[in-house]
């Protein structure tokens, strides 16, 4: 390719495209680099969203680029924002001659000030700021895992090895691994066991004691 005139067909099908999928708040150009950089668009559309026109000017991180000491590397999510107070997301893809000179780009500058504001709003809505689950929030299927989990929590109510326990401390582990349903899981007494490094016989025993207190959770 010589010049993007030499194909401008399409480079407009491929703007037509663009234009059609993105919507009325996405600004797609064709630029024409060969020319001054003050009238490099030969095509644009949407050009609300910055307030340009066939004829205008790129905008200075695609000067940036055709300057001598400037990567001609294609430019994606770039935030820009406007004297107007827009936000845009800008993505440009440059295109060489078959000398490899930088004879022209498509840029794509969609309008997200919007759906910033949507967003800030959900935030607010929402009153959520994404902290790490604890093993006792998080969801499961797998009653394998389910069952970790739990044997994970029963880790961390006492700040020291499991073989340390005392008899009234693994008789709240099993406590509150039994007001957690784990019983219900199918060999999860085996698993328990080995965990408190107890009998089976032990564990029933424990557990008959439980569920036979006033205080015991239900």
């Amino acid at each position: 390719m010589k010049s993007i005139h030499d194909h401008l067909d399409i480079f407009s099908n491929l703007l037509d495209l663009l234009e059609n999928h993105f919507g009325n708040n996405c600004e797609i150009v064709l630029h024409d680099n060969t020319k001054e950089y003050e009238h490099t668009i030969v095509d644009i559309r949407n050009g609300h969203v910055t307030g340009r026109k066939v004829g205008d000017c790129g905008g200075n991180w695609g000067l940036e680029v055709m300057s001598n000491t400037a990567s001609d590397t294609h430019i994606y999510n770039k935030i820009i924002h406007t004297r107007n107070g827009k936000i845009i997301r800008g993505s440009s893809m440059f295109l060489k001659d078959d000398a490899g000179n930088n004879i022209g780009s498509v840029c794509i500058n969609l309008d997200i000030t919007d759906s910033l504001k949507c967003e800030e709003f959900l935030k607010q809505f929402n009153n959520y700021s994404s902290p790490t689950p604890s093993s006792s929030e998080l969801f499961t299927t797998d009653v394998n895992q389910l069952m970790d989990n739990l044997i994970l929590q029963c880790e961390n109510m006492y700040n020291k090895p499991t073989a340390q326990l005392t008899k009234e401390e693994k008789m709240e582990v099993i406590k509150f691994l039994d007001s957690k349903g784990a019983f219900l899981i199918t060999k999860s007494g085996d698993r328990v066991c080995e965990f408190l490094n107890i009998s089976k016989f032990t564990l029933y025993n424990y557990l008959e004691t439980i569920r036979q207190s006033p205080n015991h959770l239900t």
